[in-house]
């Protein structure tokens, strides 16, 4: 595939057609598998969501008892006793379990209290809905004995979002034999083809102290979209008027410091929702806020290129996954790849959410109103989104109130794979005018023989802009996997960016290249006592402008990894580096010094190892160190974190990151520190401040949140922001903002 590639680089089109062809297969019909059936029963009383599992209803509900090992031994029996039960009303589905545990409720890991947070380190239950059986996305909804609710949305059949969320219940309960819980989905939450007999169904619960994970149906150690059971018997039930309204009301108080103005303004904001099909729905947005959003993760830039932030903020994560395109966003394009940087995966997305209402500077710019359509019509998944921006100010003038918009199409063909287009209209960082369009094929087969599956891609991008300079606009790309948590998986993938390519509301990190990515590992699965699994592969990444001339070559040998039963790792790493500079690279620079790196060949290679600790335990860490050449000089690196969690309402967390650099031009370090503080007052309200700081900027960042969410739907924010900075690097902060904001959110649904 690659060669068709070096041989065909003039023409975008001409690829893209070829690609296309080279991946979809002869026989478009694979052989599916036998999948497991559920057929559930209809209930006519709710049961009272509490987690005892005491109504009578329980006993003519449906029943899982069998689920198998995917951890540590793949399809072996659970090692303790699980029993899933399912029925529904006209309402809302309800799913109850009852889990047994031998070592008693010390053995039960149960430290997460704040409701949406990730449950990776406790027990938990999963479930995963799929309304259209597609095998492509899907939702996902976890529990812990603590009744925390966690809910994920599935962008593919192998990404998701965590920060997506929605409306339902869930309560846990510790038992004599070990714990239950009861979980309650209501029917108005998600979108659904009430004509549909099956949906894509499954149940997984984690048993962390034993690093064990069973499932009701799974497929080579994988589960997901593309790997589910069937649940049947769902019928006549009540999806409401669909129509849900979300009104909220803030007040937020702002100090700048550095231009001695104060100011205070109240900030009403509506979103509504409705349905306008079963599976397809129209929303509002007016005067939208985010000033409860949390921080970004500090980050310090060491490479000539722009670095990638995810997106956080509710709004615009509500159906993302309707956004996607080509696989180029949520760890896609080999996520697992240790000689990419993500913004180097990312780079390419022709819609990247954090490009609308921010500046170019990450500043917050008012959103006067959006609209949304997204959902489902038959075998189509439609996303169309237009927002008004207002205008601000820059250092090199003021960009203009603006309207801009994106509109996805992608169908479902053959049995798991899709075919996609999308356009956009409108730059938010310029008064210029701008466009794009795309189209792609995502391929999956998830039924080759053992348990396999293979994924592929090929995607093709125009943009246009008023003001373009003469070069290619366009930017296309090929990619294919065969992933595996047991055995062997490779991938690959190219893609050319033009020298003009303009996403004005995507995302890109270098233009005018041409980026490969190849990795190959081989994972063995150890049945013992202490050791689970070890590791080893290579991963490559080689960015060539479009004339051939080498950019960037990284080669990244991991010789030996090792996860344990308690899910410690231990990882040995080393990483050899190639870059060709034609211009100066300024790496870091101070008030009174600039370092750069001269034009000219460089290579470079450093070694190390990575140690985490299963991070369900109280007292949990992390640790890296890498070591070697940089440039024409050398780096010796250091982080790590430790996380402290004395009791299920405490956890305090402490980071760092430092690197000693020295080059020919100059010696410099960096340093991240950060610091969490979690206190959970019940698994409603709860309160956590993150603290950080770098060297670079010599910015300090602090965020405190009380959050109150007493049920889904209703949401109480008081937050804090305060920053500081020591402008002089003299060692002495001052304050330059602080601001105070006071939300309440609450949800009627029709």
């Amino acid at each position: 595939m690659l060669s068709v590639v070096s041989a065909t680089r003039g023409s975008g089109l001409a690829v893209y057609a070829l690609l296309l062809a080279a991946v979809v297969p002869v026989c478009a019909a694979a052989a599916t598998a036998e999948r497991p059936q559920l057929q559930i029963t209809r209930t006519t009383v709710a049961p009272t969501i509490d987690g005892r599992i005491d109504e009578p209803l329980w006993e003519q509900a449906a029943l899982i008892d069998d689920l198998r090992q995917i951890r540590p031994n793949d399809g072996a029996p659970g090692t303790e006793r699980s029993q899933i039960l399912v029925t529904y009303d006209a309402d809302a589905l309800y799913i109850a379990a009852r889990f047994w545990d031998s070592a008693g409720p010390k053995g039960i890991s149960a430290n997460i209290m704040r409701q949406g947070s990730r449950l990776s380190e406790d027990d938990r239950i999963a479930i995963i809905l799929d309304p259209f059986d597609s095998s492509r996305t899907g939702y996902r909804f976890e529990v812990n004995l603590n009744s925390v609710r966690n809910d994920m949305l599935y962008t593919g059949a192998t990404s998701f979002t965590a920060d997506w969320t929605v409306i339902w219940d869930a309560r846990a309960q510790l038992t004599d034999y070990g714990w239950s819980l009861e979980i309650a989905i209501p029917f108005k939450t998600l979108p659904f083809d009430a004509s549909r007999e099956a949906w894509g169904f499954n149940v997984s619960r984690a048993i962390r102290r034993k690093g064990e994970e069973v499932l009701w149906t799974s497929r080579n150690r994988a589960w997901g979209p593309a790997v589910l059971g069937e649940l049947r018997g769902i019928k006549d039930v009540d999806q409401g008027k669909g129509l849900d309204v979300v009104m909220s009301a803030g007040v937020r108080h702002r100090r700048d410091e550095v231009n001695s103005t104060q100011t205070t303004v109240v900030e009403p904001s509506l979103d509504a929702y409705y349905r306008l099909t079963p599976s397809l729905n129209a929303s509002l947005t007016l005067n939208t806020d985010f000033s409860a959003t949390e921080l970004d993760d500090r980050q310090v830039n060491l490479s000539r290129f722009g670095l990638f932030f995810p997106e956080k903020r509710d709004f615009f994560l509500n159906d993302a996954d309707l956004f996607e395109f080509g696989r180029l966003g949520s760890g896609g394009y080999l996520g697992n790849n240790r000689s990419t940087t993500r913004a180097s995966q990312e780079s390419g997305r022709p819609f990247f959410s954090r490009r609308l209402g921010l500046s170019s500077a990450g500043m917050p710019v008012d959103l006067e109103a959006g609209a949304k359509l997204s959902g489902r019509s038959g075998r189509y998944r439609i996303g169309a989104l237009a927002v008004r921006q207002d205008g601000y100010a820059t250092s090199a003038g003021n960009i203009d109130r603006a309207t801009l918009g994106v509109v996805r199409v992608s169908a479902d063909v053959l049995a798991e794979s899709s075919v996609g287009f999308i356009a956009t209209s409108g730059d938010p960082s310029s008064n210029s005018a701008a466009s794009l369009y795309g189209v792609d094929f995502l391929y999956l087969d998830s039924h080759l023989p053992g348990g396999r599956s293979v994924e592929a891609e090929a995607w093709f991008q125009d943009s246009q802009a008023s003001g373009s300079l003469p070069g290619s606009t366009r930017a296309w790309g090929a990619g294919v996997r065969l992933p595996g948590s047991d055995g062997l998986r490779m991938g690959a993938s190219t893609k050319e960016i033009g020298s003009q390519f303009r996403p004005a509301l995507g995302f890109v990190s270098r233009r005018g290249v041409r980026d490969t990515m190849v990795d190959v590992g081989y994972t063995r699965v150890v049945r013992g006592s202490v050791l689970q699994s070890w590791f080893a592969g290579v991963d490559a990444e080689r960015v060539e402008d479009t004339d051939g001339r080498l950019q960037t070559q990284v080669l990244s040998v991991r010789p030996l990894e090792l996860e344990t039963r308690g899910r410690d790792i231990l990882r040995v790493v080393y990483q050899s580096s190639q870059e060709q500079l034609s211009t100066p690279f300024t790496i870091y620079q101070e008030p009174k010094r600039r370092i750069v790196v001269p034009v000219g060949s460089y290579s470079f290679a450093d070694y190390g190892f990575d140690l985490e600790t299963g991070s369900q335990r109280e007292w949990a860490g992390s640790a890296s160190i890498r070591r070697g050449s940089f440039y024409d000089g050398n780096r010796t690196a250091v982080g790590g974190a430790v996380t402290w969690r004395p009791s299920r309402n405490l956890g305090l967390k402490a980071g760092y990151s430092f690197n000693d650099i020295s080059l020919r031009a100059g010696d410099f370090t960096t340093r991240i520190v950060s610091g969490t503080a979690e206190v959970a007052f019940n698994s409603f309200l709860s309160w956590i401040t993150l603290v950080q700081y770098d060297n670079v900027s010599e910015v300090m960042g602090l965020q405190t949140r009380l959050v109150w969410v007493p049920r889904a739907g209703r949401k109480y924010f008081l937050v804090a922001n305060q920053g500081l900075q020591d402008v002089d690097k003299d060692g002495r902060f001052t304050t330059v903002s602080t601001e105070i904001s006071l939300r309440a959110g609450y949800t009627w649904r029709f």
